[in-house]
């Protein structure tokens, strides 16, 4: 394996991703960023290639176009609308899916057959797209879930408590959007249920800020970039070193025919399992609720 990877999107996500890698201790060898602007491409490559010398990782850096993903490992697609003030993720479907289609196409045209890592939004519906326009394995296509959200949810958790998020074990599932929920019955700190540490009232509270955070930092800045930038990065490294870690990637649900996130087994095949995670009641049917919401939303742009 090469450890290449190629980016394709070189706006504030696409960038955000690429830096981030430079950032971090990564496996990653070769990088391609390919945008529809190719002078953007070409730009991005060439700032972040002043910064090899003092970043912690060392990898090649170019601009490039689709058909140098035959031998990339994992393309990253984040190219599309972004989204606006006041616009819901399923906003930007019909002008998404649009570009999604032609992408995979030559992207596919080019012998790839790594794994599809989708970013733009609405992110599970161009994951299902993206699997049924490449003819991928499911395991190959994944998306980005709700690692973000989740991100948030524990971070949310860790500061109630005054402890370190990485000592939070908790999970914001289902659609990347308005119908994602937190699995507050898994949820635990250090092994305490959160259910004995945090009253309703704020579990309420965490869960809406996980959801909502988003569009937040929308208002205020007009796009949210850094945290998914980590987060992807986090997804490649984990696939790329084969690390086996469970994250809530958007992956296949073979029950319900989408892709939602769903705590996973992640490595070197993508998506090597999903976890069989017994729902309270109530989770059970938030999390169909959820569901519901990505299939209207297949349905509509397949129609």
């Amino acid at each position: 394996m090469s450890n290449k990877i190629m980016i394709v999107g070189t706006g504030n996500v696409g960038a955000s991703i690429a830096y981030a890698h430079l950032n971090q201790r990564t496996p990653v060898n070769e990088m391609i960023l390919t945008d529809i602007n190719a002078a953007d491409a070409e730009g991005e490559a060439m700032d972040l290639i002043d910064a090899l010398t003092v970043a912690p990782s060392f990898l090649k850096i170019r601009a490039g176009e689709y058909k140098d993903a035959k031998d990339c490992d994992i393309v990253i697609i984040t190219a599309g609308a972004p989204q606006k003030p006041g616009e819901t993720r399923m906003d930007l479907l019909k002008k998404n899916a649009a570009i999604l289609k032609p992408m995979v196409g030559e992207i596919m045209k080019s012998g790839f057959s790594g794994i599809f890592l989708i970013v733009s939004n609405p992110m599970d519906v161009l994951t299902y797209l993206t699997y049924k326009y490449s003819g991928l394995p499911s395991e190959r296509v994944i998306g980005s879930g709700t690692v973000l959200d989740s991100a948030r949810l524990r971070h949310r958790v860790a500061s109630y408590l005054d402890v370190n998020p990485k000592s939070v074990n908790a999970w914001q599932v289902g659609e990347h959007g308005d119908t994602e929920f937190a699995l507050w019955s898994l949820a635990n700190v250090g092994g305490e249920p959160a259910g004995d540490l945090l009253d309703a009232k704020a579990m309420g509270d965490i869960e809406d800020f996980a959801r909502n955070e988003a569009y937040e930092i929308i208002k205020r800045k007009g796009a949210t970039y850094y945290g998914v930038g980590c987060c992807v990065t986090h997804i490649v490294n984990t696939i790329l070193n084969d690390e086996r870690r469970v994250l809530p990637i958007s992956s296949y649900d073979d029950f319900q025919d989408i892709y939602n996130g769903f705590p996973t087994v992640v490595g070197r095949r993508g998506a090597v399992r999903r976890l069989d995670l017994k729902l309270s009641e109530i989770e059970a049917v938030k999390f169909q609720k959820s569901c519901n919401a990505i299939k209207k939303a297949i349905r509509e742009v397949e129609a």
